[in-house]
């Protein structure tokens, strides 16, 4: 570690890159190769053009370069094989729940410093923006160990401006900060409407992982009696009789539609979908999330 590196962030550092190595070792014992495989493309990227040779597909055929009367030519692509990384991060006040000792928030901040941890060991170029319903932090993508503590560091010191979700917002502004195919990792618990269009987007134009926070009294609150409830984006109070069957039904009933909401969404445009709770350990299904990636990639 370099020693003008704060204590502190020393600290943080070494505690992500004990979740690295716990996930590096369980990669390549599971699949045979290395960690390097989550920054790999998945798909196909412009290379050139050619002329057009019988057999040619007619959907190939690059027709603005065709119409400078130099004859019919197609498009050329060649396999990814390593692209930029930007995680796209969730920050609004819905993430402040958790289980009493994790909240999503603190898994989220977790998953963004192990990648990008990964990525500077892996020399792959990573960066960050963080979102509420407005731009909260956004680091461009880079190379090495310096910019790395730098996001790290600025990651996990960052008190949102705002409380309030705009996952649709969020993902406009991140396409507009993208000028080639990246590799997204979306990380956000979804409590929001209206991002469906915008998702389709991202989904389309760029190679993208969504990951969903869950904290587990969203789901299934505990019969506590009559109690106050405080909304963590709005700031307003209601109470409720939270021994009632209806009400906890219709938690887990919201709880459960949104999810599936957003698996459909990513079923439709085959987009690598997880799930991580604040509690238990998160690092086996990141784990099954690599080994998924890597035998997409060898499909593709």
């Amino acid at each position: 570690m370099n020693p003008s590196v704060p204590p502190a962030l020393t600290a943080l550092v070494r505690r992500l890159r004990h979740l690295e190595i716990r996930i590096r070792k369980a990669v390549e014992a599971q699949l045979q190769g290395d960690f390097h495989s989550v920054f790999k493309g998945t798909g196909l990227e412009f290379d050139d053009v050619r002329l057009y040779q019988y057999g040619d597909e007619v959907r190939a055929i690059d027709w603005a370069v065709s119409s400078k009367g130099h004859g019919t030519f197609v498009k050329t692509y060649k396999e990814e094989k390593e692209q930029q990384v930007l995680v796209l991060l969730d920050v609004s006040g819905s993430l402040d729940v958790g289980d009493g000792q994790r909240r999503k928030l603190d898994v989220a901040r977790d998953i963004a410093g192990l990648l990008a941890l990964s990525a500077a060991r892996q020399g792959s170029a990573l960066g960050l923006f963080a979102f509420s319903d407005q731009k909260e932090l956004y680091l461009p993508p880079a190379k090495g160990p310096r910019p790395t503590y730098a996001l790290i560091n600025r990651l996990f010191s960052l008190v949102p401006v705002s409380a309030r979700t705009g996952v649709g917002a969020g993902i406009r502004q991140a396409l507009g900060l993208l000028k080639r195919r990246s590799l997204v990792v979306l990380v956000s618990d979804f409590i929001d409407g209206n991002y469906e269009r915008e998702l389709t987007m991202l989904a389309q134009r760029h190679d993208l992982i969504v990951v969903q926070l869950l904290a587990p009294r969203e789901r299934q609150f505990p019969a506590l009696g009559i109690v106050p409830l405080r909304d963590t984006e709005t700031g307003q109070v209601r109470w409720v009789n939270t021994a009632l069957a209806g009400f906890r039904a219709s938690v887990e009933a919201t709880a459960d539609r949104r999810e599936a909401e957003l698996i459909n969404i990513c079923r439709r445009h085959r987009t690598g979908f997880l799930a991580l709770s604040t509690e238990g350990d998160f690092v086996p299904q990141l784990v099954n999330l690599f080994r998924h990636r890597r035998q997409m990639g060898r499909r593709g």
